[in-house]
């Protein structure tokens, strides 16, 4: 049974307040009532707090919006549910996340989707928002029907991990997508480069025995979509980029007008190939880890504008599937509850040379506006999804720690800066550390 909808008033004092989108950073209060920023600095007349939250020393900002979180369901309930997952969602402050198509049944049917937000719905936590897959049950043959998805509420169609073998395939989803104004969200890879490889084509890779991904399985994938744009107009979202070669690419792309915008991975803002260290299953990903220079490459897009955002990839593995000998263990780790400590990180370890006002715009303000979506922003009026952390707490990255039915990750038994004390969704107090 869902949740009544407690309509609460909240005071939030004395905290600082970052909103990347209208670069706002100064203490002062917000006033949160019926669900939306009632104001910020002055109370508003005649407004009555149910509770008052004193944030001194602790930052509030806009709720995390996420653009790649697997749920897990429907299918996979082995290795997460909706409740484990959403709850790991508001532990790290998400309100708002994008989830891919690959569950089992894939969504490429209007009518699971409306299930899945449905029961993401009966939750009561996070707001969730599906992505249709692009083609039916992702085989990469036949069209999905993109307007029936879009109506029951996909935000965008994706083929998850499958590339499309045929490119007359995907021009013409492309063409369709172009038609209707949908976005077309897409991981570069060759189908066939790569296809068996478990980690980056390199000496490190080349020691250890493991069969590696070639950059150019980016960036053949990258030519390929790129001239489809060109000829049919299309709006493409790329997701989870991972090389330096490839992020050359998309740099000239935006520059030439192309109707373009990509992600990173958090994980890969942070980890080399070198971090696999003896055949550590936590950091098999996908795409896989790559080198320092691919590394300081993503830091300098990011800088610059040539990434727009960074997700979680929140891809929870269940115990049985990473306790495997590393090219055979599945890929995936588990990011929803990292996401903010990470990009935090980030900030603090680029030494002056990114605020934390910019870090957080990549989590919040930047990816709703790729979604097209009015939230990842504290202003009047808008919905009260927010999220309060103490920025000079540090916690340590346990499996108990998470509350994610996945327990895998690169940065188990890490100190990591920035401890979310609450997160608000729609003005509700979805979670609370104090």
């Amino acid at each position: 049974m869902q949740q009544k909808e407690i309509k609460m008033s909240l005071q939030i004092k004395n905290s600082r307040v970052i909103d990347p989108a209208s670069g706002l950073d100064a203490v002062c209060d917000v006033f949160v009532a019926d669900g939306k920023i009632a104001a910020i600095g002055t109370a508003p007349t005649g407004f009555q707090a149910d509770e008052t939250i004193n944030a001194n020393g602790w930052v509030l900002a806009p709720g995390l919006f996420d653009l790649s979180a697997r749920l897990r369901e429907p299918g996979f309930e082995y290795k997460a549910t909706l409740e484990s997952e959403l709850q790991a969602a508001i532990k790290g402050g998400v309100t708002s996340l994008v989830c891919p198509p690959d569950t089992d049944p894939v969504l490429d049917e209007a009518g699971l989707v409306e299930m899945l937000k449905q029961r993401a719905k009966l939750q009561n936590k996070t707001h969730v928002y599906p992505l249709g897959a692009l083609t039916v049950g992702l085989l990469g043959q036949n069209l999905t029907e993109m307007a029936a998805l879009t109506q029951a509420g996909c935000v965008g169609f994706s083929q998850a991990e499958q590339a499309i073998v045929d490119t007359n395939i995907l021009q013409r989803a492309l063409q369709y997508a172009a038609t209707f104004g949908y976005t077309v969200w897409l991981r570069p890879q060759d189908a066939f480069l790569g296809k068996t490889g478990v980690a980056h084509s390199g000496p490190l890779a080349s020691r250890l025995g493991l069969s590696g991904v070639p950059v150019m399985a980016e960036t053949i994938a990258l030519h390929t979509l790129f001239e489809l744009m060109r000829a049919t107009g299309a709006k493409v979202h790329l997701c989870r980029i991972s090389s330096a070669a490839g992020l050359e690419l998309v740099r000239q792309a935006k520059k030439e007008g192309l109707a373009l915008s990509c992600d990173v991975g958090v994980h890969h803002v942070h980890l080399t190939d070198t971090d696999i260290g003896y055949f550590d299953s936590n950091a098999r990903l996908t795409p896989p880890l790559r080198s320092q220079r691919d590394r300081d490459a993503i830091w300098t897009a990011l800088a610059d504008g040539t990434i727009d955002a960074i997700c979680s990839d929140h891809t929870p593995v269940d115990d049985d599937e990473k306790a495997l000998p590393f090219a055979e263990a599945s890929p995936g780790a588990t990011g929803l509850e990292l996401l903010l400590s990470l990009t935090v990180k980030w900030a603090d370890d680029s030494r002056g040379q990114i605020s934390l006002t910019q870090a957080l715009a990549k989590i919040t303000s930047a990816p709703a506006a790729l979604v097209g979506l009015p939230c990842g922003r504290l202003q009047v009026g808008a919905k009260a999804d927010l999220c309060l952390f103490d920025p000079q707490s540090r916690w340590t990255v346990t499996a108990q720690s998470l509350a994610s039915q996945g327990k895998h990750t690169p940065f188990l038994h890490y100190e990591l800066p920035a401890v979310v004390k609450a997160t608000i969704v729609a003005g509700r107090l979805a979670y609370r550390a104090f």
